[in-house]
């Protein structure tokens, strides 16, 4: 198949996104026809002769159509400052290098090192209540006093997700966000302030699908296997019966990688995958930084008490938002800034500033409650 003079990036953007790519068909195909290159210029003859195989990859039409998509990719990566690693460069993370399944290139924005010390995922349901959000800041939080090199990885969804990206934000944490559609759009919409945050302070996002590839289904469980592989041990805070996040820690068993789980109220419907977890041994019981330090073996500092103000000095404003969002119980981003006619962005800063003094929490939605 004939080509015009592209980059080698080019080639292994395309060689990386043939349907059904991962490493170790990677391998296997480079094995047999030496170069990303040159399994592009062979012709499809060739390559079925070399490799007895069937697939629809082999064909002139079909890799002549990659090849106009890669080029395409390139430029959308090298004009929005998007890193692209490929599984045989020196930067691909060597945790998830383990995963079989891994992809062969991923593309991130941020400086997050993927190789930090201790890596752990924290993961659990959309619809997460309060005991599981004030789990994620207090847990992240003791973590981030202990533990040197930690990263926190999740996947920017509502929920758990969310609330263990900010919890990491908030304490100073670099926190991966392992994303189900490429970089030009964050999932879901409403995280996008977040996502910024993220790869401004620290942190990085991080996905396998091209600004090209449509949603679907499929790449919600398929972003599971990354934020799976990336850590040394998965943290599951809350979950139904069945979920996403039962997923992600049944794929870090495979991987062999721990895995630890948040216990709730017998009763409680997204407890229920938690203590099954725990009941059945598929996960060991956390309820502490503590725990989970020793589970590890990890060597951390001993915690130092923390002298906490009683009654933290409010702002005119700070206290303005504060007496909106108690007279409503719960109270929706949009909502408050209507009721206090202030511009979101100008809101927002007021709103972080309160979570940090932990006078309100976020809850699911964009929605805020007084502590």
């Amino acid at each position: 198949m004939a080509t015009n003079a592209l980059t080698p990036i080019t080639y292994r953007i395309a060689f990386a996104n043939l349907q059904g790519m991962g490493i170790d068909l990677a391998h296997k195909l480079l094995d047999v026809v030496g170069s990303e290159e040159q399994f592009f210029a062979m012709s499809e003859k060739q390559l079925r002769a070399l490799t007895h195989g069937r697939s629809k990859i082999y064909r002139d039409d079909y890799r002549r159509e990659v090849l106009q998509r890669a080029a395409t990719e390139e430029a959308f990566v090298r004009e929005h400052g998007i890193a692209t690693t490929y599984f045989t460069d020196d930067a691909y993370p060597h945790r998830l290098l383990e995963a079989p399944d891994a992809p062969a290139m991923v593309y991130t924005l941020g400086q997050c090192d993927l190789e930090s010390k201790h890596v752990i995922s924290v993961v659990g349901t959309r619809h997460a209540t309060q005991y599981g959000i004030r789990f994620c800041d207090t847990f992240i939080g003791e973590l981030a006093q202990r533990v040197p090199d930690l990263v926190v990885v999740s996947g920017l969804a509502y929920g758990i997700d969310i609330a263990a990206h900010r919890a990491a934000l908030k304490h100073g944490v670099p926190t991966v966000a392992v994303l189900p559609r490429g970089l030009n759009h964050i999932y879901p919409a409403a995280h996008r302030n977040d996502a910024i945050a993220i790869a401004k302070h620290g942190g990085m996002l991080l996905t396998d699908y091209t600004s090209q590839d449509e949603v679907q289904k499929s790449n919600f469980l398929a972003r599971n296997r990354i934020v799976a592989a990336l850590s040394d041990c998965t943290v599951i805070v809350e979950s139904a019966g069945a979920g996403g996040a039962l997923v992600t820690a049944s794929l870090a068993m495979s991987y062999n990688r721990d895995v630890m789980a948040v216990p709730g109220r017998c009763g409680d419907e997204f407890s229920a995958g938690c203590n099954k977890l725990i009941a059945t041994n598929k996960a060991a019981l956390t309820t502490s930084a503590d725990d989970l330090i020793a589970a590890m073996r990890w060597e951390a500092a001993k915690p130092t008490p923390q002298q906490l103000e009683l009654f933290p000095t409010l702002t005119k404003e700070e206290q303005a938002v504060v007496d909106a969002i108690r007279n409503h119980g719960e109270i929706h981003l949009n909502t408050l800034a209507d009721e206090l006619q202030q511009p979101v962005y100008k809101l927002m800063s007021t709103l972080v500033e309160l979570d940090c003094k932990r006078i309100i929490t976020t809850l699911p939605g964009c929605r805020y409650t007084v502590l």
